[in-house]
């Protein structure tokens, strides 16, 4: 532990995705915890980001992937919070492939350097309630030890299934490090700009006729907390982050003051 460190506070800390939205503002409230000594922010350098400004508190460094193994040793780092996924395939930016390349090549070097970087004490690794897929077979609730029935038919889906199977090997390797893995339930808030938010902005809301899947958020500021804490304090471990109870699609267009307008699924027409 990092001298002047509290008990399960670790003194420097490495957030993956800094130019990212999420990346930006855990950076930042760990900067404001006087617990916390230094916070580093990283990106690849090809990254341009959302927020190339950063408060004063947090230090950013543009890194490949192959540099990372000696750059976590130098830098002393307690902990790394690693929250560069990228949800959805963005076409001008190479489309799945860089997704693909970025979610799952990217944790498989960043775990890489984890495992040669010898202070290393505590691993929070940003996942997705993605991992459990969408089979008609499932379960009404899952929880962290429930196998989904099916392969998730998305990329995204695919690539938490390949990150969770690396942390796990990291495990094994590395049993002194406290490994966390969240898997958040889709954002909502005020603040919060994503593919559901923005589904869910429309004045008509088109629904799959004869379906009304339920569904499960967690508002941003929760999310925060949530990492907040798995920084300093302990949680080993998988946990579903979710807000209480279960919202059916129509139930939640409703609250979002929306009108849901059934559509035939495709091929069915």
């Amino acid at each position: 532990m990092t001298p002047g460190g509290t008990p399960g506070a670790p003194g420097v800390v490495v957030v993956t995705g800094v130019g990212r939205y999420l990346g930006a503002h855990v950076a930042a409230r760990l900067a404001a915890d006087q617990r916390i000594e230094r916070v580093i922010g990283i990106d690849p350098p090809e990254s341009g980001g959302e927020f190339t400004d950063l408060p004063d508190g947090v230090e950013r460094l543009r890194v490949d992937g192959g540099s990372l193994g000696s750059l976590l040793a130098d830098l002393d780092v307690d902990a790394v919070v690693h929250l560069a996924l990228v949800t959805a395939p963005d076409p001008q930016h190479g489309g799945r492939g860089v997704m693909k390349e970025q979610n799952v090549i990217g944790t498989m070097q960043l775990l890489a350097a984890c495992q040669r970087a010898p202070r290393l004490r505590k691993l929070v690794v940003r996942s997705s309630t993605a991992a459990y897929g969408a089979s008609f077979r499932d379960p009404a609730v899952f929880t962290e030890e429930t196998e989904p029935r099916e392969v998730p038919r998305g990329g995204f889906g695919r690539d938490i299934l390949d990150i969770e199977g690396y942390v796990r090997g990291f495990r094994r390797r590395r049993p002194d490090v406290t490994a966390t893995v969240l898997r958040f339930a889709p954002f909502i808030g005020s603040t919060a700009d994503t593919t559901l938010t923005r589904y869910f902005s429309q004045p008509l809301v088109p629904t799959v006729l004869g379906r009304d899947p339920r569904l499960q958020f967690l508002h941003f500021d929760d999310a925060l907390e949530v990492l907040h804490r798995s920084v300093v304090e302990d949680h080993p471990g998988t946990y579903n982050v979710a807000g209480p109870g279960v919202l059916s699609l129509t139930q939640a267009i409703r609250r979002a003051g929306r009108v849901a307008v059934p559509v035939l699924e495709p091929g069915l027409s």
